[in-house]
C-alpha cells in the first residue's frame, strides 16, 4: 500500500504551500541521486517524495487526494501513475528560491533593459553652494554638466544609419545563457552581448555603438524660496542618457547654504549677534539692525540691558519651504566694555564705581555673595 503523502513529507494535512515547499526541499536536498550515489534506497525516497510534492502542490491535484487518496489517480486520472511525474520541474523552483537571486534568474536584461538592449542612462548628483540671502528669496541658477547625451549619430539606437541591432545568436536574444551542472541549472549574463539580448555589427562610429556621447551641457535650475541644507532637487530625464535609446537618468541637485557674515540660521529662524555699546546697555536707547531681505529694523533698548538678552522680531526670518509663512529674527545683543580710555574717562569711571551701590550690579553682587557662603561652609 502507497505510504501516505502528508507522511511522506512530514507535514500535516492542513499545511499550506510554504510549509509543503520547505518540507519538500529539506528532503530533496538529503535524498537527491546526485548527492547519494549507487544508493538505491535514496533514489527510492527521493522519487516518492517528489511524487508527493507533485500532488499535494497543485490545488486541484491535492483536493483529490484529500478525497479518494490515491485512487483518485489510478487507471488514468492524470496523477503521477497515469503518466509519470516531472520532480525535476519542482526542484527546479526549490533551487530557484534557493538561488535565483545569486544565478540571475530573478533578473532581467542590464537593469532597466528591454528586448531591444536599450536601458535607462544613470542618475546623476550635482552640489550647488547658495548664500543664504539666494535661500530666503529663491532664484534660478545657471549650472553646467559634462554628462552622457543622445548621440546624433545613430540617434540612439547605437548602429550606423540603416542597419538596426540584431538578435544575439548565443543567447537567441534572451540576454542570459543556461548551464547545466549535474540537477542544477546555472543562468548567467550571456558574454557576448552583455546581457542586453542585441549586438550591433556596423557600430556607429560617433559613439561606437553606445548610442551616447559625452558633453558639456548648460541648465537653469529653480531655487524655490526657503531651500535647506540638504534640500534636494530633482529634474527629471536630465541625468545620463540612456545606453542605445533608453530613457535618460535623473539630475539631482543637493544645496548646501553658505554661512552669512551677518547672519545665522536656525530652521526658519535667523539669528543675528549685535555688540552693544556701554552706554547705550546703561542708559537705553535705540539701534538699526539689518534684516534678511535687505531692509533694516529699529529696536529700542531699555535702560540695564544685560548682555546675551534677545529682542524677537516677528515674521523676519527666513522663507518658509512651499509655504507663505517666515520664521522670526532674533537680535542677541552682546554688551562691548569699552577699551582705549584717556584719564578723564577713566576718572569717570572710577568715581562711579565709588559711589556706585549694591542695587547697580544685582547680578554680580548675588553671585559673590553665595561664593562667600560657599567657601564658609566648606570650612565648617
Amino acid at each position: 500500500m502507497a505510504q501516505d503523502y502528508y507522511q511522506l513529507l512530514g507535514v500535516e494535512r492542513n499545511a499550506d504551500d510554504a510549509a509543503l515547499k520547505k518540507a519538500y526541499r529539506s528532503l530533496a536536498m538529503q535524498y537527491h541521486p546526485d548527492r547519494n550515489p549507487g544508493d538505491a534506497e535514496s533514489e527510492k525516497k527521493f522519487k516518492e517524495i517528489s511524487e508527493a510534492y507533485d500532488v499535494l502542490k497543485d490545488e486541484q491535484k491535492r483536493a483529490a487526494y484529500d478525497r479518494y487518496g490515491h485512487a483518485a489517480f489510478a487507471g488514468g486520472g492524470g496523477g503521477p501513475q497515469a503518466g509519470g511525474f516531472d520532480f525535476s520541474s519542482n526542484f527546479s523552483d526549490i533551487f530557484e528560491d534557493l538561488f535565483g537571486n545569486f544565478t540571475g534568474g530573478n533578473r532581467g536584461r542590464a537593469a532597466g533593459g528591454n528586448a531591444s538592449g536599450a536601458a535607462r542612462g544613470a542618475d546623476l548628483r550635482y552640489n550647488l553652494d547658495v548664500g543664504l540671502d539666494d535661500a530666503y528669496k529663491g532664484k534660478q541658477q545657471a549650472i553646467k554638466i559634462t554628462t552622457s547625451v543622445t548621440c546624433e549619430g545613430c540617434n540612439g539606437a547605437g548602429a550606423e544609419k540603416g542597419t538596426a541591432p540584431e538578435e544575439c545568436p548565443t543567447c537567441s536574444g534572451m540576454g542570459k545563457v543556461r548551464a547545466q551542472q549535474g540537477f542544477f541549472t546555472i543562468e548567467r549574463t550571456c558574454h557576448t552581448c552583455q546581457g542586453t539580448g542585441r549586438i550591433i555589427k556596423n557600430a556607429c562610429k560617433s559613439c561606437a555603438g553606445t548610442g551616447k556621447n559625452r558633453k558639456e551641457r548648460s541648465l537653469s535650475v529653480n531655487i524655490p524660496a526657503g531651500v535647506e541644507e540638504g534640500t534636494r532637487i530633482r529634474l527629471t530625464g536630465e541625468g545620463e542618457a540612456g545606453f542605445r535609446g533608453g530613457p535618460a537618468g535623473d539630475l539631482y541637485i543637493f544645496i548646501s547654504v553658505k554661512p552669512h557674515p551677518l547672519f545665522r540660521r536656525d530652521g526658519a529662524n535667523v539669528y543675528c549677534r549685535v555688540p552693544l555699546k556701554f552706554t547705550t546697555a546703561t542708559l537705553g536707547g535705540s539701534i538699526e539692525v539689518p534684516t534678511i531681505e535687505g531692509g533694516r529694523v529699529k529696536v529700542n533698548i531699555p535702560a540695564g540691558t544685560q548682555t546675551g538678552h534677545q529682542f524677537r522680531l516677528k515674521g523676519k526670518g527666513m522663507t518658509v519651504l512651499r509655504s507663505p509663512n517666515r520664521g522670526d529674527m532674533y537680535i542677541e545683543v552682546q554688551l562691548e566694555t569699552p577699551v582705549k580710555l584717556n584719564k578723564r574717562q577713566k576718572e569717570i569711571i572710577e568715581e562711579f564705581d565709588r559711589t556706585a551701590g549694591k542695587e547697580s550690579s544685582p547680578e554680580s553682587e548675588g553671585f559673590f555673595a553665595r561664593v562667600k557662603e560657599f567657601w564658609e561652609d566648606l570650612k565648617e
